[in-house]
């Protein structure tokens, strides 16, 4: 079993910079693709990131390529999510989601997640 833990959420205002945070529980994390999901009010959970095991490798949405970046510490069961340039639709509760991986792949759908985290609030004022 694995448990994720989100932190770093909060209210910035357009143009700001935040980093999230999502610490794994257990000794395999180095055996996990990750990936950041986010939904907003109303609307579905949506894809945003995703890393390979090994930190080699990353997917973005296409609403946050360019501006949002993940990266992994398997030193400290730890992946994380730089938001650049935030924007008002960026606000959404933001959803960490683990997957045990043969191989050096990343997942963007939500069905491949086996573990989710309960989520950080991130809210972007205009």
């Amino acid at each position: 079993q694995v448990q994720l833990v989100e932190s770093g959420g909060g209210l910035v205002q357009a143009g700001d910079s935040l980093r999230l945070s999502c610490a794994a529980s257990g000794r395999t994390f180095s055996t996990l693709a990750m990936g950041w999901f986010r939904q907003a009010p109303g609307k579905e959970r949506e894809f945003v990131a995703s890393i390979t095991r090994s930190g080699g490798n990353t997917y973005y949405a296409d609403s946050v390529k360019g501006r949002f970046t993940i990266s992994r510490d398997n030193a400290r069961n730890t992946v994380y999510l730089h938001m650049n340039t935030l924007k008002p639709e960026d606000t959404a509760v933001y959803l960490c989601a683990a997957v045990r991986s043969s191989g050096n792949y990343y997942y963007s759908s939500l069905s491949d997640y086996n573990y989710w985290g309960q989520g950080t609030q991130v809210t972007v004022s205009s």
